[in-house]
């Protein structure tokens, strides 16, 4: 999704009013209990929130030139973790889909309740941050026992077109997945 993401992928952008942020804000602490209290520092209440519009129905919350989070029309709900090994690390840094051998050997590591076409944030071997988000291409079971083949499919990676758009800042933050919900008549 993010591999080819440029400026002329951006359809409109809008900096939104004060019950907005409210929304957007509550929407996110809703979807991920354990970001309330780093939402004060992630969005901070004076500095102006931007709703960026993309091509595919993407909507992406900028604050201080900084995407945020980003949503698909209202489809994902929560973030579960998957992990590859170190081998595969290079890999999905360079753009790959995640292949199931790098799920299931040693190093790698699964949530077996998620199932087919869910939203995951790829974690690496020994690394505490994530690297990638994607969709699963077929559920944790099924990767385990097939074990062959395109495990999740990479959307967003460090350092793709997205993270490039804007100029770098110190510390980028992965983009999470959220379900917060904008209106068409505010923005």
């Amino acid at each position: 999704m993010f591999k080819k993401f440029s400026n002329e992928d951006i359809s409109a952008q809008n900096q939104v009013k004060a019950s907005v942020q409210r929304k957007i804000r509550q929407s996110i602490a809703d979807e991920y209990p354990g970001l309330e209290p780093l939402l004060d520092d992630l969005l901070p209440k004076k500095s102006p929130m931007i709703v960026v519009k993309c091509q595919n129905h993407l909507n992406l919350v900028v604050v201080n030139n900084v995407p945020l989070f980003f949503n698909i029309r209202d489809d994902p709900d929560i973030m579960k973790k998957f992990q590859v090994d170190r081998g595969a690390i290079k890999f999905v840094l360079s753009g790959a889909n995640i292949m199931c051998p790098g799920l299931t050997s040693p190093g790698g590591a699964l949530d077996v309740e998620v199932e087919e076409e869910t939203p995951v944030a790829i974690m690496a071997e020994g690394k505490q941050h994530a690297l990638a988000i994607g969709y699963t291409k077929m559920s944790a079971k099924d990767i385990k026992t097939i074990n062959k083949g395109i495990g999740v499919d990479n959307m967003h990676y460090l350092n793709d077109g997205l993270w490039k758009v804007l100029s770098s800042p110190p510390m980028h933050p992965l983009l999470f997945l959220t379900s917060f919900s904008v209106t068409n008549e505010i923005i």
